[in-house]
């Protein structure tokens, strides 16, 4: 049986910080947005205060995005929510943000607040303390049946893996360059200890997501989730090729798209999806 958070007959769509390009990333604005806007799923990123509280913020500094400057870490969690972390959103002549209450939240304040919704954690940290501290917020939440976690290394993800098998977490950067290099020689994918594949369609020089990329990965019962997809073109592409889901800065655009696609293609088929996806 499919994992919780990958069971789903359709495609999903995630908005990527909470809708990054709608409101300020990885804020309330942001994410009650793209929850109202019917995305299945958030995907947020995670450092630790100074304190030692799970905080949700991608930088290792505060002030692309807050009216803060230094390091996530040299403040409290409380500092942090009383940021002004709308203070950047916008441009010169429209900073729409700013001064209206929207500071850097807590990880357990975000599973509290969307207990039904599935959850994509990076964890920007490799460190195993950063590890440890994250799951004993999805635990404390009851979330470890719609969190994903994900990072680029994967010390963290073997710890997490070990300590709370029944969490779902994605591949860690070697682990899909050996994936993507098995594909290329189609050389089969055994069950490896990730449930899933959460990637970019292109890594530098690299094309991570082809056909046959996700031929080989749904094969070994893998489903493949893309980031970051914010054109209507290229998710009619991926989705095409049989992606399980959209990570995106624009779930305006994509959670209709996608929604209208699935209409078509159950009135073209009686009603029927004809695939069984997340396996």
């Amino acid at each position: 049986m499919p994992h919780p958070f990958f069971d789903s007959a359709r495609p999903l769509v995630f908005a990527h910080r909470g809708g990054a390009a709608l409101a300020p990333e990885n804020t309330f604005a942001a994410f009650d947005r793209g929850h109202s806007l019917g995305a299945d799923g958030l995907e947020l990123d995670v450092r630790v205060s100074r304190d030692g509280v799970v905080v949700v913020h991608h930088d290792d500094t505060l002030e692309r995005t807050t009216n803060l400057r230094g390091a996530v870490s040299a403040y409290t969690a409380d500092e942090l929510w009383r940021a002004d972390a709308g203070y950047r959103f916008g441009h010169q002549d429209a900073w729409i943000f700013r001064g209206l209450g929207y500071g850097i939240p807590r990880l357990q304040w975000v599973l509290s607040r969307y207990p039904d919704t599935r959850i994509i954690i990076e964890l920007k940290d490799n460190t195993l303390d950063m590890a440890r501290a994250v799951l004993a917020v999805v635990r404390e939440a009851h979330a470890v049946d719609r969190v994903c976690l994900g990072s680029f290394r994967l010390r963290a993800l073997r710890l997490v893996r070990a300590a709370e098998p029944r969490l779902a977490t994605s591949a860690a950067q070697e682990e899909v360059r050996w994936a993507l290099y098995r594909s290329w020689i189609r050389w089969p994918v055994r069950r490896p200890p990730y449930l899933g594949y959460q990637v970019p369609e292109v890594a530098g020089m690299t094309r991570v997501v082809s056909p046959q990329f996700v031929e080989a990965s749904h094969r070994a019962g893998l489903p493949v989730q893309v980031w970051t997809v914010d054109s209507e073109d290229d998710a009619r592409r991926l989705l095409g090729w049989g992606v399980d889901g959209l990570i995106t800065n624009r779930p305006d655009l994509l959670v209709p798209m996608v929604r209208g696609m699935i209409q078509f293609h159950l009135a073209d088929h009686g009603g029927k999806t004809g695939s069984s996806r997340g396996a």
